[in-house]
């Protein structure tokens, strides 16, 4: 069984998936922003769930926009039990609305939480991982990468970065042992706070400049909606599953990417393409080293 670390568990993917990793027999450190505060009756839940059922959860604070929070937690972790073998990256934030109508400060802001905090989080993680000479680096990412839908420019630009950080740290690291897989959900209507608690353009002027589209973005949750395959069960408690199973794979039989989506996007056969694409590339540019995980 392994020791995680999980961003973002307070809500969503990283609450079911905290839940299900310690269902499973793993450590899980679960953490939030706030924990004696806004997120005190969420971090609550967790720890009872984990007496109820007998199981290890144990609820650490780690705000993803600060780098001493980040290197607090992964030594807190470090000094409670020794050790850390996968860190998971759920922590994210959504916008919706027109791409002109957000100012550059959200768009940054959006790319601080979504983005920068991968990197802040690896920082405080990696130096461990590299002595230990093994780990995994689990990222929790998006289909919208490859479907790109509209109105959702800021998250949409920022999972790209989230993306490709994952990518290209995954070669580096995997001279030392580190193993990265990207789990990549669909869109999910319900279950997790990213629609209800999503953030809006702040430039009202130029939204309304852009009102003749107002009906299409109104209808975004309905439009959505339609894309699931009839009879289908878009519930997010599938993405926890599927970390549970990849992280239950023995070393070098973890996928470098996983789909779970409902919306018949096409996606996996995309990432196929892609990834055959970056392995010849590497693979002609004599690197093709980095794409196989050192033991």
């Amino acid at each position: 069984m392994s020791v995680i670390l999980i961003t973002g568990a307070s809500t969503g993917i990283g609450n079911l998936s905290a839940k299900a990793l310690a269902a499973a027999g793993h450590t899980v450190y679960a953490s939030m922003r706030d924990v004696e505060g806004r997120n005190a009756d969420r971090a609550d839940d967790l720890l009872a769930f984990a007496k109820h059922h007998r199981k290890d959860i144990r609820v650490i604070e780690l705000d993803v926009q600060s780098q001493d929070s980040a290197d607090r937690a992964v030594q807190a972790v470090l000094d409670d039990v020794g050790m850390l073998d996968v860190v998971i990256h759920n922590a994210g934030h959504m916008s919706i609305g027109y791409t002109e109508a957000f100012t550059v400060d959200e768009l940054a802001h959006q790319f601080d939480v979504n983005a920068f905090s991968v990197h802040r989080v690896n920082r405080a993680a990696l130096p461990h991982l590299r002595d230990r000479g093994s780990g995994t680096l689990l990222y929790v990412g998006s289909t919208t990468t490859v479907s790109v839908p509209p109105f959702l420019g800021p998250y949409v630009a920022s999972k790209f970065a989230f993306d490709a950080l994952a990518q290209v740290t995954a070669y580096e690291v995997s001279q030392f042992g580190i193993e990265t897989v990207i789990v990549m959900p669909g869109a999910f209507t319900q279950g997790t706070d990213h629609f209800p608690n999503a953030s809006h353009a702040l430039d009202e002027s130029i939204t309304r400049a852009y009102s003749r589209l107002d009906p299409m973005l109104e209808r975004y949750g309905d439009a959505t909606e339609a894309l699931f395959e009839p009879g289908s069960s878009a519930d997010p408690s599938r993405v926890a599953d599927e970390i549970v199973r990849v992280l239950a794979l023995p070393f070098g039989q973890k996928p470098r990417r996983t789909v779970v989506d409902f919306t018949r996007s096409d996606v996996a056969e995309v990432n196929e393409a892609n990834e055959a694409s970056s392995r010849g590339f590497l693979t002609r540019m004599g690197y093709g080293d980095l794409l196989e995980v050192r033991q």
